[in-house]
């Protein structure tokens, strides 16, 4: 199936007018998300853009591919919010794309006020992507890590 990626869809809703909206969203049902699919088109977009591909994103993660696979499909939900952060780090994704997915997921924006999203954030907005030392920092500061529980 032919994909069309989010800036394409981007280009064609500058030029529509309000009154093709149906025929806009008729023309490009096969390529709209759903509440299901959402989280998935927005995760294979970013990796897309990213040069990364969805297996070693779940390794990086430290999931399991085929578990891996489910939390990004949505077959199965993430026990908490912490995969999907996993996930998120682990695809070098920026502060703004990992709230949109935490959003798309279902789960809370990191949040300056918690402290250990606060650490996260700190993480994040220095570059730092390996899961093992944003451990580090959490664990220094006397919060729980984000390794635990495996996947």
């Amino acid at each position: 199936m032919e994909k069309k990626k989010t800036d394409e869809l981007d280009e064609l809703l500058k030029k529509t007018k309000p009154e093709e909206a149906g025929a806009y969203l008729r023309d490009n049902s096969k390529y709209l998300a759903n509440g299901e699919k959402a989280f998935y088109y927005y995760m294979k977009d970013v990796l897309d853009e990213k040069g990364m591909k969805l297996k070693e994103l779940y390794v990086a993660a430290g999931f399991a591919e085929g578990y891996g696979g489910k939390l990004i499909r949505m077959e199965k939900h993430a026990k908490n919010r912490d995969h999907i952060i996993r996930l998120c780090v682990a695809g070098h994704f920026k502060l703004d794309e990992i709230n949109r997915a935490l959003k798309l997921y279902g789960y809370s924006e990191l949040y300056a006020k918690d402290p250990r999203d606060a650490c996260i954030i700190i993480a994040i907005n220095n570059r730092i992507y390996d899961l093992y030392r944003i451990d580090e920092i959490l664990v220094q500061n006397g919060l729980d890590r984000i390794m635990e529980g495996e996947g």
